[in-house]
């Protein structure tokens, strides 16, 4: 049977996922954590993770953003199996919510219209059903 078990299915869509959220990051950005996510690199991974929870859970100071908490729970995510659960629930969202996000990245070439479309998918107001 070539079936993957549950779990093994959910790590495979975790790490899926991830990839091509990373795929979608500035240059410099997937690099970063492309060298982050490397298995030698589990203390300073932890380090980086947490300050940048931290800095998520402080997210109303001028400088820190909420942006860094879904950062850091995919860097300790690596590391702290109940943090997978979490990180997979995270993608599946974005996944449903802003498929744009996860969608492959524009051409080199592509007009800039093209990218203002899938923006202004993002930003479509949500169904009252929907609850968001």
């Amino acid at each position: 049977m070539n079936t993957l078990s549950s779990p093994d299915h959910a790590e495979h869509l975790r790490r899926d996922r991830l990839e091509r959220l990373l795929k979608r990051l500035p240059a410099r950005g997937e690099q970063a954590m492309r060298w982050l996510l490397q298995p030698e690199k589990v203390v300073l991974r932890g380090i980086m993770g947490g300050l940048l929870i931290v800095g998520g859970v402080f997210s109303f100071l001028p400088v820190l953003g909420l942006w860094m908490l879904p950062l850091g729970i995919i860097l300790l995510a690596e590391d702290v199996p109940f943090l997978r659960r979490l990180s997979a629930r995270m993608l599946e969202w974005i996944e449903t919510r802003h498929p744009a996000w996860l969608a492959p990245a524009p051409a080199a070439g592509q007009a800039k219209g093209d990218l203002t479309a899938h923006r202004a998918a993002d930003a479509a107001p949500r169904s009252p059903r929907s609850g968001h």
